[in-house]
C-alpha cells in the first residue's frame, strides 16, 4: 500500500499541485480522478492558439517535473500514486487539437488512461528506468502522445 500523504503537505502549493488540487488523493484509481480534474483546465486551454497550448504544455511538463520530484522527495516514494500532476499534462497533450465534443474528449481521456496503465514500448522502460521528476512525467507525457496520435488518427478517418 502506498505512503498516505500528510494533509499537512498540501499547504505547500507545490505538493498541492502534484496531487492534483487534492485530486491525486482518492483511495481507489487516483490516476483517474487526477485525470478527470485536468478536463476543467483542458477546457480552458483549448481556446489557446496551437503555438500558445505548446507553450502552456512545455511549461506545464517543466513544472511538473519539479512539482513531481519535490513531493516525490518529501514523501520518500518515488512515484507515489497521489502524484497525479503528470496525468493532467499527458491529458492536455492527448487532447491536443481535439474539438470540445464529449465524444472525442471521452476517446482522448480513455486513450489516454489506457496507454497510462499499458504502458506499451517504450513508455515501461522509461517509467523504470528514469527517476526523480522526469521519470514520474515522461511515462505519462508519452501516453499522452501515443493517445494523440491515436486520437488524430481517427479524427482523420472519420
Amino acid at each position: 500500500m502506498a505512503t498516505k500523504i500528510p494533509v499537512s503537505l498540501l499547504k505547500n502549493p507545490v505538493h498541492l499541485l502534484s496531487v492534483g488540487l487534492g485530486s491525486g488523493l482518492a483511495t481507489k484509481a487516483p490516476g483517474t480522478f487526477g485525470t478527470l480534474a485536468a478536463l476543467p483546465f483542458w477546457f480552458l486551454l483549448q481556446y489557446l492558439s496551437p503555438a500558445n497550448y505548446i507553450i502552456a504544455l512545455l511549461i506545464a511538463f517543466a513544472a511538473g517535473v519539479y512539482f513531481c520530484g519535490e513531493t516525490a522527495k518529501a514523501l520518500g516514494v518515488h512515484d507515489h500514486g497521489g502524484i497525479v500532476w503528470d496525468e493532467f499534462v499527458g491529458l492536455w497533450i492527448a487532447l491536443f487539437l481535439v474539438p470540445p465534443n464529449i465524444f472525442w474528449v471521452a476517446l482522448g481521456f480513455g486513450l489516454f488512461r489506457l496507454f497510462d496503465i499499458w504502458k506499451p514500448w517504450p513508455i515501461r522502460v522509461l517509467d523504470a528506468k528514469v527517476h526523480g521528476g522526469l521519470g514520474i512525467m515522461i511515462d505519462d507525457v508519452l501516453a499522452g502522445v501515443y493517445a494523440f496520435l491515436v486520437l488524430q488518427l481517427c479524427f482523420v478517418l472519420s
